[in-house]
Formats: C-alpha cells, sequence, structure tokens
C-alpha cells in the first residue's frame, strides 16, 4: 500500500490537522498534548470513555470519537504508547462528574501509561475505573505483552460500553459491561504483507509472495498457500 507523507516525524500532527479540518464540528483536537475530544465534552451526569494507542492503526481510536462511542482518544506516535500527560488532560476532559472509563489494550506501555494516568486523575478527585482490553489468542507474552494482545475486541467494548454510558449507566455498569465483553472475546491477527513505519521507511520484516503470518508477533507462524513455513516466525510485535 502507498501513501504520502509530507515529513516523518510529522506524520501524527499532519493526520490530527486533517481531523479537525474535516469534522471540526464534531471534534476539538489539541496538539500539546495531542487529544481528540468530542465537541460537547464533558456531558455532566454521563460517565466518560478514553482510549488510546500507538498512531499507525487508523480509525483506530481517533475515529471513534463521538456519541454513543468514545468521548476521547489519545494518540500516540506511531506504534508508540501515548503518554500519561495525554491521558490525564483527556480524562479531565471528559469529566462530567460521573466518572471515567479507561479503555486499555493490554501492550505493557499501554498498560502502564494509563495506570499514571489513573491515579493522577483520582488525585484531582475523578473516579476512574479501567477496563483492560486482551483478546488475541495467537500472541501471549511477546515482546510488548505481558499476557495476551488486546486488538479487535477493542472496537466492541468502546462501541457497547459508548451506547451504555449514552444511557447514563452507571460507572460501575458500564465498566463491568465491558469486562464481561472482552472475556467473552476472541481474535486472531494475520499479516499479508509487513508494515513499513514512516520513520524507517523499510519493512519491519520480511514476508515472501505466497506467505501470510498467523498470529503477528514473536509467536506467530508463517504459513505458504496452506503449508507450514520452516523459516521462523519474526521477532517483533507490530
Amino acid at each position: 500500500m502507498k501513501k504520502l507523507i509530507n515529513a516523518p516525524d510529522a506524520v501524527v500532527a499532519d493526520a490530527l490537522r486533517g481531523v479537525q479540518a474535516a469534522h471540526g464540528d464534531r471534534v476539538r483536537v489539541t496538539f500539546d498534548p495531542y487529544c481528540v475530544v468530542r465537541a460537547d465534552a464533558p456531558v455532566q451526569g454521563k460517565v466518560g470513555l478514553i482510549s488510546g494507542g500507538g498512531s499507525g492503526h487508523e480509525p483506530m481510536h481517533g475515529g471513534f470519537v463521538g456519541p454513543g462511542m468514545l468521548d476521547a482518544a489519545c494518540p500516540g506516535e506511531v506504534f508508540t504508547s501515548p503518554t500519561p500527560d495525554q491521558m490525564l488532560e483527556a480524562t479531565k476532559a471528559v469529566n462530567g462528574g460521573a466518572g471515567v472509563i479507561h479503555i486499555v489494550k493490554n501492550y505493557t506501555g499501554d498498560v502502564m501509561n494509563f495506570e499514571m494516568a489513573a491515579e493522577m486523575g483520582k488525585g484531582d478527585d475523578i473516579e476512574v475505573e479501567t477496563i483492560l482490553t486482551n483478546d488475541d489468542v495467537a500472541v501471549e507474552d511477546s515482546l510488548y505483552t505481558a499476557g495476551r494482545r488486546g486488538v479487535g475486541v477493542t472496537v466492541l467494548v468502546e462501541k457497547i460500553c459508548g451506547g451504555a454510558a449514552e444511557d447514563r449507566r452507571s460507572l460501575q455498569e458500564v465498566a463491568e459491561l465491558g469486562r464481561r465483553v472482552n472475556a467473552q472475546g476472541r481474535s486472531m491477527g494475520m499479516a499479508l504483507t509487513p508494515c513499513i513505519t514512516p520513520a524507517s521507511g523499510e519493512p519491519s520484516f520480511e514476508l515472501g509472495d505466497d506467505e501470510v503470518e498467523i498470529g503477528i508477533g514473536s509467536t506467530g507462524s508463517r504459513v505458504a498457500f496452506g503449508r507450514r513455513s520452516a523459516r521462523p516466525p519474526r521477532s517483533r510485535n507490530a
């Protein structure tokens, strides 16, 4: 897949400017720190939902900000966790008095930074609950996770919890609902081609034209049109 990039170090900022230009009536975009917030936030009496993660997987999560889904999203740099100050600013921005839920994918950096933001939010008298997603059955204890990765079920959690929050369900009810959705969700990643990060400009791993990789990450397997490849899986988690 080809893409247009003005400069590798400006990819995230440029993407956010595009969101601001296209959807300024629906979301507010801040650049210091990076944050996408629904235009009418905070909604008084409603549980606020925020999530975030490394950029490069759009529209996850900034494209899911709005009524019935997320109240805010924190985009990190490409394949890099957002910072605690981003998450704290988002938490404050969506706090309508009913508490805030952090929806966190199970990557070590995301978990650590969201935990720090939750503690800082509680220090500002904001009640914070966390939903950790870990649905990927193919990758466990990789370079970037302790346990299973959180991937596809995250969208379902955001949508179902977003609807419950819009219906003014309580903080504990919404959090428990999200945990139930995660507990019943399973996924398995597949790569048809390697990714190319803007900073490197090179494929992050090699994959033959007749191969796919099932189980993206350090425990993945190469399959070539129905036969398992003798080549070992790559060691990097994308």
